[in-house]
């Protein structure tokens, strides 16, 4: 279908879950769900970020449907109860699953001791998809619709391949080590799809990635993005775009009436452009031999829980 993300497709009566809320793509998602009359949940482990954030959506979108859940994805144990909250919602037609920590030191770890990016990136959604997976079933078939769970990927996947044998072990480069969450990631989206499907559940995983997003280039919101807000300089700012523009493939992924689980979608270029649905990586969508699996089973470890599929 022709695509204007300008003019999304009407969310009235629809809830939608944004986390990573309170700054760049998050909120800007958050923002243009709004927009498209969606109730949006947003989740970040910040509370008062999240009520500066529910304040510059409003100024954007007056009389926007707004709540709010405290999430911190570095603790399993805020994860768990922020599944709970939102599973106790009365219907979840879907999730951006956006936040995740990114740090330039080595070694750094979770309250549960798992290396800082891929357990904020990859072991916490899990969790936190394992404990909403009954609500997004159950709104899916009550609505006839299928709810989405979107993952937000990076270039750079494509780009670098890592060994994911042992999710563990973290490259020395902080780049390194958020490539290789990021591509665990990926093959956990695509399994976690091929089992809803095997299960017959109502719900669609799609991966998606942002393109380039810079702050010199984002528009300005009050406590979100402004001169009391730290600006980081970017190399690629001439090609690239706003952290507006980089949320379309992910609002995209949640919007689309004719999106799919298993779908991949992505800017037309390389760095920015209009959300298009873009060929998987093969290494990611379908890895060789039973790798998805043993990512599967190292996730569920490393998370301590089980989801409910497959």
């Amino acid at each position: 279908m022709t695509w204007d993300p300008d003019q999304l497709p009407d969310q009235t009566g629809r809830t939608v879950a944004v986390t990573g809320a309170t700054a760049g793509i998050g909120y800007f998602a958050a923002e243009q769900l709004a927009g498209a009359g969606a109730h949006v949940v947003l989740a970040s482990r910040n509370a008062a970020k999240l009520e500066v954030a529910k304040e510059a959506i409003r100024e954007q979108v007056p009389g926007a449907s707004l709540s709010a859940v405290v999430i911190d994805l570095t603790s399993l144990t805020s994860v768990a109860r922020a599944a709970e909250e939102l599973a106790a919602l009365p219907r979840l037609d879907g999730i951006l699953l956006n936040g995740g920590m990114v740090t330039m030191r080595r070694g750094e770890t979770t309250a549960d001791g798992l290396p800082l990016m891929m357990g904020s990136h990859v072991a916490s959604n899990f969790a936190l998809v394992a404990g909403i997976l009954p609500t997004l079933g159950e709104t899916g078939r009550e609505h006839g619709t299928s709810a989405r769970i979107v993952h937000t990927s990076t270039g750079f996947v494509r780009r670098f391949a890592f060994e994911v044998d042992d999710l563990m072990r973290t490259p020395r480069m902080s780049i390194a080590a958020y490539t290789h969450a990021k591509t665990a990631n990926e093959i956990y989206a695509f399994e976690l799809d091929r089992r809803l499907r095997a299960a017959e559940l109502p719900v669609a995983s799609i991966v998606t990635i942002p393109g380039v997003g810079v702050d010199a280039k984002t528009p300005s919101r009050a406590g979100i993005r402004d001169a009391a807000t730290p600006y980081q300089r970017n190399p690629y700012t001439p090609w690239a775009q706003g952290k507006d523009t980089a949320a379309w493939s992910a609002v995209r992924g949640l919007t689309d009436p004719d999106a799919q689980g298993g779908e991949y979608y992505g800017p037309t270029g390389a760095l920015r452009g209009q959300p298009t649905r873009r060929d998987a990586l093969v290494r990611t969508a379908a890895p060789e031999g039973d790798l998805a699996t043993r990512v599967w089973n190292q996730l569920e470890e490393l998370a301590a829980i089980r989801v409910p599929v497959g």
